[in-house]
């Protein structure tokens, strides 16, 4: 085992390699990006686990020197080589920080906000509501010693990467949105919907920090908001196919507010309604959106059919359930 003297971790921090990895250890100047999945466990009996990222496939991205919250991570990171996989004891005084990243990474992953702030730099205050989870509401409670195990899956150097939206300026921000929509239209026709959804996030959250930087309601505010209705409808489909139809609905929402008669989001969104039996609604979607566009006619008589079928089968089954109870 190592402690954390002579590797940068300080006291408080102890190190153990798993799995000692290849090559030199890298130099991580600053800009590097790390990728790297990580599971969290308390040193109870259990090892009771946290988070584990392995499991939802999805793993954690930093650039080194970006004031990253949790800085624990980025400190046990640079004592890493290439494929190395190690454990991280850490003592209650260092954690201060991680339960409202733990709670702002899981937020993302369940796609509860489109934002840039995936570094979870400049994070929230905990509010008197708590973090959300309550095993991290515990952890704010009564901090305990954690251990981090930590696999590197890549180190790209500044100049090997594209930069994350959050640290990029307003030129690169600008400069990068055709991109990203090219690629999540790649992804799309590709049928990866989860990736090309990401890719159009992204660029929503360029276009949302732009906005920061412009006086509300100016012709450059209106434009730039204007910007954003193509990704939101791009990101919308993504999530119609994957099932995720209330975040459909959320989304295509702001873009009617934008533009009531958009009538993709009018569509999009009558199936998301259709789809969680929320029938007024969509009935209604639909019907407004084939009197905008006439070509869709027989596909929204398709769908309005589907509704009334759906609805004929939801009262059936209500009324057996209904009959049901009272037998008994």
């Amino acid at each position: 085992m190592e402690t954390g003297l002579g590797t940068g971790l300080g006291y408080g921090i102890k190190k153990s390699i798993v799995h000692p990895g290849k090559g030199s250890l890298p130099l991580y100047p600053d800009g590097t990006k790390v990728t790297f999945h990580y599971k969290c466990s308390k040193c109870d009996e259990d090892g009771t686990v946290i988070e584990d990222t392995k499991k939802v496939n999805k793993p954690m991205e930093i650039l080194t020197g970006k004031s990253f919250k949790f800085e624990v991570w980025e400190n046990a990171l640079k004592t890493m080589r290439h494929d190395e996989v190690a454990e991280f004891l850490v003592d209650p005084e260092h954690l201060t920080s991680y339960p409202p990243v733990e709670a702002k990474l899981r937020d993302f992953r369940h796609g509860k906000k489109i934002t840039e702030e995936r570094h979870c730099c400049g994070m929230a205050q905990v509010n008197k509501s708590g973090l959300g989870y309550e095993d991290l509401d515990a952890l704010m409670n009564k901090l305990e010693p954690l251990k981090f195990t930590m696999e590197i899956v890549s180190i790209e150097e500044p100049g090997q990467h594209r930069l994350e939206a959050w640290a990029m300026n307003d030129e690169q921000k600008r400069a990068v949105l055709p991109q990203l929509r090219e690629e999540g239209n790649r992804l799309y026709k590709e049928g990866d919907y989860v990736r090309a959804a990401e890719k159009y996030a992204e660029a929503l959250g360029c276009l949302e920090n732009l906005l920061l930087h412009e006086k509300p309601n100016s012709a450059e505010w209106l434009e730039l908001d204007g910007e954003k209705i193509p990704f939101l409808l791009n990101f919308a489909q993504c999530k119609l196919y994957l099932k995720e139809y209330y975040q459909v609905i959320e989304h295509t929402t702001t873009v009617l507010e934008k533009d009531e008669d958009n009538v993709k989001a009018l569509y999009r969104r009558a199936k998301a309604h259709a789809a969680c039996w929320n029938f007024f609604e969509a009935r209604k979607d639909f019907t407004k959106a084939a009197k905008l566009d006439t070509k869709l006619g027989a596909s929204i008589r398709k769908e309005l059919a589907i509704i009334d079928e759906t609805e004929k089968q939801k009262d059936r089954e209500d009324k057996t359930k209904l009959k049901n109870l009272f037998s008994e």
